[in-house]
């Protein structure tokens, strides 16, 4: 089918048309009570687009006005589900659907309103005129409509002058597609989202965008460490072929797989949204069993606390929390079974936490630093804090400064 005829094939081509005529309803309302429709002169022509516009102007004042133009803007004059679209995939109609909130917004309305009002006006009076031109060339009707309106009579050609008939037509079908695109341009300025609106918009989606961040660092640190945490344990029994080590290493993945099994379950209840509450992060003050399950790995954990975890802030003491798991999990993962020592200072204004362990050659390989230790990072700018990794004193070093306020 050639371009050129392919929007006569869209429906969406004819909603914009019936939006169109809906446009002037209220002027031949008004236009039935005055100058009156029995025989219109041509100064009633004029009045008829005219006096409608006080009326459509008040009407755009009230707020709702906006979100009932939005809505039907969206159904008629935009492809989608709803007009079977033949040449396939929506179009994004970036019209707002929420009522006016301030004077701009009611401005840009009534200015819609005006211009829907004018241009139905002239699509339903080009309509009427060039069907009934088409008509009247074909001898199917005395007369074009409204013999004394802009149409004048037109001698009868026949049948035989169908082909020429066919003219009024095609231009009436050039308006409907070229009228309904300028129309859904027009929508899109003047019922597109406001400032205040796209900012709205734009926050909702950042927020969206961390929230998916957090949980993918959530997931990342909590099962990591599980799997970590299984896998020395597993490698440990199977080379000391002790039974009892062995409880105990199978005690530890059971522990700390239950663990990541509660947050994943957490995490799994939030994405789907069910409004059931979800289980407390887990915080700082827990941070006992993570300390647990690196002992049972053979790791020597000795640890030095200053100052009232129970006093955090809950950000920062639940970020804290996957800090630390995230930095002892890099341990087991890089350099097994090693003494490692934590430092954790609260203070009036701040928390530090530092994470010392023996270098290696394993771990000084990974001094550029994965993505654990990159969400460390993160997790700390996020919060105003900073963190630091890498190679200090002969040790490797994750040390966090996070503010309190």
């Amino acid at each position: 089918m050639p371009g050129f005829l392919r929007p006569l094939t869209r429906a969406v081509t004819y909603t914009r048309w019936l939006h169109l005529l809906m446009g002037s309803a209220v002027a031949w309302s008004c236009a039935a009570i005055y100058p009156g429709l029995s025989r219109p002169a041509f100064g009633d022509w004029v009045l008829l687009p005219l006096l409608p516009v006080p009326l459509v102007v008040a009407a755009a004042m009230v707020p709702a006005m906006r979100r009932a133009e939005g809505l039907q803007a969206r159904m008629m004059l935009f492809p989608g589900a709803h007009t079977r679209v033949a040449d396939g995939g929506a179009e994004d109609p970036g019209i707002s659907v929420a009522p006016s909130a301030s004077w701009r917004d009611r401005g840009r309305t009534a200015v819609w309103l005006v211009l829907r009002l004018e241009a139905g006006c002239a699509m339903s009076l080009a309509t009427v005129h060039l069907f009934g031109l088409a008509l009247a060339m074909l001898g199917t009707t005395e007369a074009a409509p409204w013999d004394d309106g802009p149409v004048r009579h037109v001698a009868a050609l026949g049948w035989a002058g169908a082909p020429l008939s066919l003219l009024p037509v095609a231009v009436e079908l050039v308006l409907i597609v070229v009228g309904g695109r300028l129309m859904a341009r027009a929508a899109r300025r003047l019922l597109g989202p406001s400032p205040a609106e796209r900012l709205a918009a734009l926050e909702e989606r950042t927020e969206q965008l961390l929230e998916r961040n957090r949980i993918a660092r959530e997931l990342h640190d909590s099962i990591g460490h599980a799997l970590t945490v299984a896998v020395v344990q597993a490698g440990a029994a199977k080379a000391a072929g002790d039974p009892e080590f062995t409880d105990r290493a199978l005690d530890a993945v059971v522990e700390t797989g239950r663990a990541a099994l509660e947050d994943l379950e957490r995490v799994l209840r939030v994405l789907r949204e069910d409004g059931r509450p979800a289980s407390g992060r887990p915080t700082l003050t827990d941070a006992e069993r993570l300390l647990d399950s690196a002992r049972a790995s053979g790791a020597k954990v000795d640890v030095a606390v200053a100052g009232p975890l129970e006093r955090l802030p809950g950000p920062v003491s639940r970020e804290g929390y996957r800090m630390l798991q995230e930095a002892l999990t890099n341990v087991l993962r890089h350099c097994g079974p090693v003494p490692v020592r934590l430092g954790i200072t609260v203070d009036e204004t701040r928390l530090v936490m530092d994470v010392r362990n023996a270098l290696t050659g394993v771990s000084g390989a990974t001094a550029g630093g994965g993505s654990g230790l990159r969400g460390i990072r993160e997790r700390a700018a996020l919060l105003g804090g900073r963190a630091t990794t890498g190679p200090y004193e002969g040790e490797w070093r994750v040390r966090v400064e996070l503010p309190l306020g």
